[in-house]
């Protein structure tokens, strides 16, 4: 376990890792108890564990050096998970997961809305961490990965109107701008765009955008849709290409 409080230690840039070098993961908690654990089970599966013991010394940390996946308490002195992420988002896209109290389902709500992409209840096991971590890093790999040299198909750049979806670069642009999503939302968008016209059932969505161990209600797909909306809405004020089409689910207008 590699203990950074001013981010400068950490060995390796995202984007910068040789091939075959495993990914880093960032913990976030000021509980030390659970930092070692988990360190002890991710580094256990050959991942680089970087830890902070509180939000404010963390983003300075994952702003300095981005991780691969961040995994973060929502209830920290100086600086909760949740300002972590606002501020966060506010430059980076990186894959989050939060870690909330078991019945505190408003955490988690607010966590989605703001663009956490995914959760996990305390108390958790490592193993079911550890798998999310995964699952994360799976949605995650198109981004900046080079053509396979195989000669396998990689996915096309998808353009429908005003939108752009480039899934190798996993980069967003709506008439010319750029718009910052994050895993979970670019997946989603991708599987509504991809047939304009067509609704999509909540439940397609989430296998759209979740691994299959990962458990999500519908209140989840709601709240990255709204997240998706807001985001478009704040380059484009008459944005309305994605329609609800109440109890069935939602649909990419044609143009």
């Amino acid at each position: 376990m590699q203990e950074v409080q001013d981010g400068s230690d950490r060995k390796g840039q995202l984007g910068q890792k040789g091939q075959g070098q495993m990914p880093t993961i960032a913990l976030v908690d000021d509980d030390r108890n659970i930092l070692t654990s988990v360190s002890i089970a991710l580094e256990a599966e050959g991942y680089h564990v970087q830890t902070y013991t509180d939000g404010a010394a963390a983003l300075a940390g994952l702003s300095a050096n981005p991780p691969d996946v961040a995994v973060f308490d929502i209830k920290m002195p100086r600086m909760d998970g949740m300002e972590l992420l606002r501020r966060l988002r506010q430059k980076s896209d990186l894959p989050v997961i939060f870690l909330t109290s078991k019945d505190d389902e408003i955490d988690e709500l607010f966590g989605l809305k703001m663009g956490a992409d995914d959760y996990i209840r305390k108390p958790f096991s490592q193993r079911l961490l550890v798998e999310r971590v995964k699952a994360v890093l799976r949605r995650a790999a198109p981004r900046g990965e080079s053509a396979p040299a195989d000669g396998a198909a990689v996915q096309q750049v998808l353009e429908r109107g005003k939108l752009v979806l480039d899934p190798e670069r996993h980069t967003c642009t709506w008439d010319s701008k750029q718009v910052v999503l994050t895993v979970t939302e670019f997946l989603i968008l991708q599987a509504l765009a991809q047939r304009p016209g067509y609704v999509k059932s909540r439940d397609s969505l989430m296998d759209a955008a979740y691994d299959d161990q990962v458990y999500v209600d519908d209140r989840t797909i709601d709240s990255h849709i709204k997240r998706l909306r807001k985001k478009f809405k704040e380059v484009d004020d008459n944005f309305d290409a994605i329609e609800t089409l109440y109890g069935v689910g939602y649909r990419y207008r044609e143009m």
